[in-house]
């Protein structure tokens, strides 16, 4: 029996030995694969530097939000570019961007440090970006919201916040954010953008650079509140019950409620509304696996602003066209040019263009675009014809209104209605104009050149004749009429009109 328990003994101490040889040597083994959630700090204090990875393909992470959902990081665009975002960790999908009209290059000449201000920096270019702060600590929250705090006060364990990423909102609002009239959405493609107005919230296309033209107006429904005029400036929230509510500072409920799918459905689900690259204002919901699509402002396609293109034509249920109809729809584009600006200035190439009609046609959005009342089509063209600044006019024959486009032309509306009329300019290619004057006077030089030929090639062969037929006649007399050799046929059929040279 005592055998036996000193056998137990001895099998128990040596499994002991061995399990605990094995932990030390997976925790203290420099192979031992940790997470980048593991190594990426939580705060980034002053003195903080980095640089661009070269081995990165897509995104370098500096910096994590206590629960690991989001990450602040180096995001690599367009294979050189590089971006500092604050991205959603599981989907990879970027919810603020520090500066996205000036993009760093990918090198490792870039540096991004903390001196009390983040600054994006290349030796080349300089400063591209700075919060332009004195703080002591950056941190990620767990809102997303990307923070620089003060130094305490002595004593004090709150820290103030001097900046924070929630203010500056590139393209999407995320869970418990705010869009006030200080801000504004911009599409990644800088052509559409969310504002707020006094009552409302408002999308606005910038087709002509300094011009902007408002396409969807939503207006507070004052269901829950009424807006006091002067009471207090009207802001947007993506509420985390899953509704986009429009408010008013110093007030309690919502002057509006924009309700998503899920709306009022328990979950624990990332909310998020972002201004799409097509204009639409869209609102999505992370349920676990994917983004599913919980709401949008605009659900008819061809509400919005410019579904198929400049010069193009949409029509309810049967897709993209084009107003020309000798133009084909290809590659979802009508018009290959880059037009922009006015056709006002002595600029002939820039002033060149020609004229496209169209029946049946109105604009997207024309109840938020000013009218002119004409008599007739005709004057309604004029005045667009006569002013520079004008692309365009849609005229109904039967109200008499005259809508004037100040932009470039963009998606029309198909209608059955063959009375509203459309008037378009179309300006030619870069240089067309010029190429086409060039062209012609080329034609010209070459047709010039070429008569000049043909009537040198004329009087050369009237000479010839003139001399062949005199040494006939001097032949013919001297030999009694008989013509020997070749020209006894000088007279055939196939030379008689040579004859046209003595008349």
């Amino acid at each position: 029996m005592e055998r036996f328990i000193n056998s137990v003994m001895t099998r128990l101490r040596a499994t002991q030995f061995l399990l605990t040889l094995i932990i030390t040597t997976l925790l203290c083994s420099p192979r031992w694969p940790r997470s980048e959630a593991a190594t990426t700090p939580l705060e980034l204090l002053k003195g903080f530097k980095a640089t661009p990875d070269p081995s990165a393909t897509s995104f370098q992470p500096l910096l994590n939000d206590p629960t690991g959902n989001f990450s602040l990081g180096f995001l690599r665009t367009k294979e050189s570019k590089l971006a500092l975002a604050v991205l959603h960790v599981a989907s990879s999908e970027p919810l603020w961007v520090a500066n996205p009209t000036r993009l760093a290059r990918w090198s490792g000449a870039t540096q991004l440090m903390f001196n009390g201000s983040l600054v994006i920096s290349d030796p080349r270019s300089r400063v591209f970006w700075s919060t332009g702060t004195q703080g002591d600590r950056v941190v990620l929250l767990s809102s997303s919201n990307l923070v620089i705090q003060s130094p305490s006060e002595t004593g004090s364990t709150t820290r103030s916040v001097l900046w924070q990423s929630f203010d500056f909102p590139t393209n999407t609002l995320v869970e418990n954010q705010s869009l006030t009239a200080e801000m504004a959405l911009v599409s990644s493609n800088g052509l559409y953008s969310m504002r707020m107005g006094e009552d409302f919230w408002g999308l606005y296309a910038e087709f002509n650079k300094g011009s902007e033209q408002i396409y969807y107006r939503h207006k507070a429904m004052e269901t829950k509140a009424e807006v006091v005029e002067g009471k207090g400036q009207i802001y947007v929230r993506v509420h985390s019950d899953g509704y986009l509510g429009m408010y008013q500072t110093g007030t309690g409920p919502p002057v509006d409620v924009q309700p998503f799918t899920s709306f009022q459905r328990p979950g624990n689900g990332l909310l998020l509304v972002r201004l799409e690259p097509d204009g639409n204002l869209k609102g999505y919901y992370w349920e676990g696996s994917k983004w599913v699509l919980n709401y949008q402002a605009i659900s008819e396609p061809c509400d919005l602003p410019s579904p198929c293109g400049p010069y193009g034509l949409c029509k309810s249920g049967s897709g993209c066209s084009c107003l020309d109809n000798r133009t084909e729809y290809n590659s979802g584009q009508c018009s290959r040019s880059a037009a922009a600006g006015d056709f006002c200035g002595d600029d002939v190439a820039k002033n060149n263009f020609w004229v496209l009609r169209r029946n049946g046609v109105e604009l997207p959005f024309k109840e938020l675009m000013e009218y002119e009342t004409a008599s007739s089509l005709e004057q309604c063209e004029s005045s667009c014809e006569r002013n520079c600044s004008c692309w365009g006019a849609v005229y109904n024959n039967a109200s008499g209104f005259c809508y004037t486009v100040d932009y470039p032309i963009q998606t029309l509306v198909g209608v059955g209605d063959q009375s509203k009329v459309g008037y378009f300019k179309v300006r030619e290619g870069p240089g067309k104009g010029r190429v086409g004057v060039l062209f012609r006077a080329g034609i010209g030089i070459l047709s010039g050149i070429v008569a000049v030929l043909v009537g040198f090639v004329g009087f050369v062969i009237c000479k010839t004749w003139k001399r062949r037929r005199g040494m006939k006649r001097f032949l013919e007399e001297e030999t009694g009429g008989v013509s020997p050799g070749p020209y006894k046929d000088l007279g055939s059929a196939s030379f008689r009109s040579l004859e046209m040279c003595n008349r």
